[in-house]
């Protein structure tokens, strides 16, 4: 029986539990030292958010970057298997509102993860797992060269690439590993819209009880789909070691991906209550997610207003 308290928890989204798939092996970068004089450091601990921010030259680059045929590759290059008897193609209306986030991890490869457009102020926001954006418990373990792509199925792209300007992750994740959730904020499109204006937003709820039937999305990187196209697993959500849990088999390239309640396979909305964080096993069984509560509300916060 696989060890499940808090810390090996923490321990698995440190591996393969993680979710997040790359076309070679895992190497862990060393960590940036510390150079912050003592009050900084106190100063930047006191914050609750950690925000990254990617400069304009950054956010081109990006762009250019991930073409499609690489975006292709990525998915090529990546086979953990076939998929499971609990995730099922998505076949219903088409969801606009999620997409697949593609960047360079922190080791140097192509990688990527799953990531849903929410209604927020600033009509840019989009929520996905922490550690699609840094390496939990590691500050100087972060990934670049970000894009989201909203709908994306088999090399198809038809709402646009956005780059992504700005990252926010609970600081308990950066320096423990725990609050696995982050909120993104993305530039306009070519035609100078806003991602929401485009596709739409899920809505989003902070401090709703476990429970009642979730539906979950991800772009495993399964066979014979390998992140190309979109997958669902339903299920009743239940507490679980402090997380929230459904019956669920994606695995890596999933992770991020929205669980949404009160879905309606019609209109393709629901309310999104949290994300795809961590699997029971490598050969797993239920996915895990966190249970959105006054943390998330703050980095979700964060991103809105930026």
């Amino acid at each position: 029986m696989p060890e499940t308290s808090p810390s090996a928890i923490r321990r698995l989204r440190g591996r393969a539990m993680g979710l997040v798939v790359a076309g070679t092996a895992l190497v862990l970068a060393a960590p940036i030292p510390a150079t912050a004089v003592a009050g900084q450091a106190r100063a930047a601990s006191a914050d609750p958010v950690s925000v990254m921010t990617y400069t304009a030259k950054e956010r081109r680059e990006a762009l250019a970057y991930w073409t499609t045929s690489r975006m292709k590759a990525v998915g090529k290059s990546v086979d953990l298997g076939p998929t499971g008897p609990k995730a099922k193609p998505w076949r219903g209306t088409a969801l606009k509102t999620v997409g697949r986030l593609f960047f360079v991890n922190a080791a140097g490869a192509d990688t990527w993860c799953t990531a849903t457009a929410v209604k927020s102020a600033n009509r840019s926001a989009v929520m996905t797992a922490a550690h699609c954006v840094r390496r939990g418990s590691s500050p100087g373990n972060t990934n670049s060269t970000m894009v989201f792509v909203p709908g994306y199925s088999k090399g198809k792209k038809p709402y646009g690439v956005f780059a992504v300007r700005t990252a926010a992750t609970p600081r308990t994740w950066e320096n423990d590993s725990t609050d696995d959730l982050s909120a993104l904020v993305v530039d306009t499109d070519k035609s100078d819209r806003k991602l929401t204006d485009v596709v739409g937003g899920q809505a989003i709820a902070f401090h709703r009880a476990v429970g009642g039937t979730i539906s979950s999305f991800g772009y495993s990187a399964t066979r014979p789909q390998l992140g190309g196209e979109l997958l669902r697993c339903v299920g009743t959500a239940k507490k679980k070691h402090g997380m929230q849990a459904i019956p669920c088999d994606m695995t890596g390239g999933s992770s991020g991906g929205p669980w949404l309640a009160d879905f309606d396979a019609a209109t393709g909305k629901g309310v999104l209550v949290s994300v795809n964080s961590s699997l029971d096993s490598l050969t797993p069984t239920e996915m895990w997610g966190e249970v959105l509560g006054a943390t998330a509300k703050k980095v979700y916060d964060r991103a809105q207003k930026g």
